[in-house]
């Protein structure tokens, strides 16, 4: 997302040496949107694969947002109908014949969750993807969707900031063997990145204010730590994801080459039970503040619901 324009003006050039350099190191997931830059990012990951095999790459797509010309979100569309079509298109940009992964970008509330799990499932039959995710939405929607057919992962953001997940949707993924797709793993740089306002962060609360104020100096409680391990606080930061479970995948960005090499070094970072609880003093659970998307973005979140 990152690559096409969400954090501000972003070079294709240099997108696509973030890529290459990504893969490089071995990398296997990229995770986009057919709504991230209005199909730009796709269309900037085929470029980036056409000297790669595709069979080493696994492509994880987000469909159903709608953009208009200036760029807002109109809401989502889930219909069967529509699922084909988007599909169509990100084939299209992607110069692929299918997808490893696709799945809804935001829950359609308009349209049952199993009539667009099974539109996807007939896909999968086809061949044109290879499994079904799911993105943002909530432990009974999970249910209802692997009850039609089988579900690989929930994309959810998940960091030391934002840790809902643990009381109901966690425990269901779990029940069912799905898996997380964790994003947001450093609340948008708020974590060990740069912080800047730029893009998305200047509509997020938690870069607002007071709240931005309290969330820096929460993050900077990971300093010395961090130092003590020899990593970054933004490899700290994602290193405690990962160890959250072997089935949760955190998901980062990268928008420069010499990031990529930095973040992908967070594997090389492992805890002692000593130091996860030390973790957990220095940041509790629920101790940032703001929220992570502005409220009428909030309200539309299906894994939200019942929580506000």
């Amino acid at each position: 997302m990152g690559l096409s324009g969400a954090y501000g003006r972003s070079d294709d050039d240099e997108g696509v040496r973030v890529l290459h350099a990504y893969l490089d190191t071995g990398g296997t997931l990229l995770d986009t949107g057919d709504h991230y830059g209005s199909g730009h990012n796709e269309s900037l990951i085929r470029r980036a694969l056409e000297t790669r095999n595709r069979d080493e790459v696994v492509l994880s797509v987000k469909f159903g947002a709608m953009r208009g010309p200036d760029g807002r979100f109109g809401g989502v569309d889930a219909r069967p109908a529509a699922v084909r079509n988007f599909l169509t298109y990100s084939l299209q940009r992607l110069g692929t014949d299918h997808v490893d992964i696709y799945r809804p970008a935001r829950l359609d509330p308009a349209v049952p969750i199993e009539d667009t799990v099974g539109a996807i499932a007939e896909l999968v039959e086809q061949g044109h993807v290879r499994h079904i995710g799911l993105s943002e939405v909530g432990a009974e929607t999970i249910r209802r969707a692997a009850s039609i057919a089988p579900i690989c992962d929930v994309q959810l953001e998940y960091s030391l900031f934002s840790r809902d997940i643990e009381d109901e949707i966690l425990p269901v993924c779990r029940e069912l063997g799905i898996g997380v797709t964790a994003y947001g793993v450093l609340s948008r740089g708020l974590i060990g990145g740069s912080g800047t306002t730029e893009g998305v962060r200047a509509m997020s609360p938690r870069f607002q204010g007071a709240n931005r104020e309290h969330n820096d100096a929460l993050a900077a409680r990971l300093t010395e730590l961090a130092a003590a391990k020899d990593a970054s606080v933004a490899q700290l930061a994602i290193a405690w994801v990962a160890a959250r479970g072997e089935d949760i995948v955190p998901v980062v960005g990268s928008r420069r080459p010499g990031q990529v090499a930095t973040l992908a070094g967070s594997v090389h970072v492992s805890f002692s039970a000593a130091e996860l609880a030390h973790i957990e003093q220095l940041i509790p659970r629920g101790s940032a503040q703001g929220d992570r998307y502005p409220s009428h973005l909030m309200a539309d979140l299906d894994s939200e619901r019942g929580r506000r």
